[in-house]
């Protein structure tokens, strides 16, 4: 079965993407900065309101995945918390300096995460090895990888996409994400053989206040970011939906 899993910033991204008949969800906030953990607020209303199965992101500021103690720390208090509120999984990941695996931080996001499901995340794009950091994350447990075979987007990624589908496809999940909407996800799915894909189809929504400046085009409130924020778009998820259903009949 293939399985569309909607990046969803906040409350009205979840239930944008609900809506729209995703499968499933990954909640973040902060989408401008690659996605951060969402607030205990955000999650117990989001939780009360959305009933497909989400993943909540654990990941405590932007940049890189080095992580100290003090972050560890923090992210083992955010998957308690997520825990506590009975969501279904984590998207997580923790590299070295080096780039390779940090084994002792993700064994511990992994025992505190347990029995949720885990999720590594595109750190394993910026990693040493990518293939040996799976066969890593598999002999952990962990069930679902997303990347975009180390390019910017899954397009160009499908040769790396690929080749972790055929070697590692049949022991750990492999969920292609990044740059992917209705004008390529077919290609996507029929040229990587991945039963998972992962997108945000996001739109920007522009306030409804009107501008305290003389600035009045949508283009040039882009530069404001108080006036704008990003949201999932139904129409395109819909969209999404139809195209694999005819394809692949879900």
């Amino acid at each position: 079965m293939k399985t569309l899993e909607i990046c969803a910033v906040g409350l009205s991204g979840a239930l944008n993407a609900q809506q729209a008949g995703a499968h499933r969800i990954e909640l973040c906030e902060n989408l401008e900065s690659g996605g951060l953990t969402p607030s205990y607020g955000t999650l117990k209303t989001i939780r009360s309101l959305v009933h497909i199965p989400m993943h909540v992101l654990i990941r405590p500021r932007r940049g890189d995945y080095v992580y100290d103690p003090a972050y560890i720390d923090i992210m083992l208090n955010d998957i308690k918390m997520v825990k506590s509120l009975g969501y279904e999984g984590i998207v997580t990941g923790a590299l070295d300096r080096l780039g390779s695996l940090d084994i002792d931080a993700m064994q511990k996001l992994l025992k505190a995460a347990r029995p949720m499901k885990v999720t590594f995340h595109r750190a394993v794009d910026v990693a040493y090895d990518p293939m040996q950091l799976i066969q890593q994350l598999i002999d952990m447990g962990i069930e679902r990888v997303l990347t975009s075979g180390g390019m910017p987007t899954a397009i160009q990624g499908l040769k790396a996409i690929t080749a972790m589908q055929k070697a590692f496809g049949d022991k750990i999940a492999i969920m292609a994400g990044s740059g992917i909407n209705s004008s390529n996800v077919l290609e996507i799915l029929s040229d990587t053989g991945v039963n998972e894909i992962h997108l945000s189809a996001k739109t920007k929504v522009f306030s409804q206040m009107n501008p305290v400046t003389k600035v009045q085009k949508q283009s040039e409130l882009i530069a404001e970011p108080h006036w704008w924020w990003y949201d999932v778009d139904g129409a395109e998820v819909e969209k999404i939906i139809k195209l694999m259903g005819q394809a692949y009949g879900v």
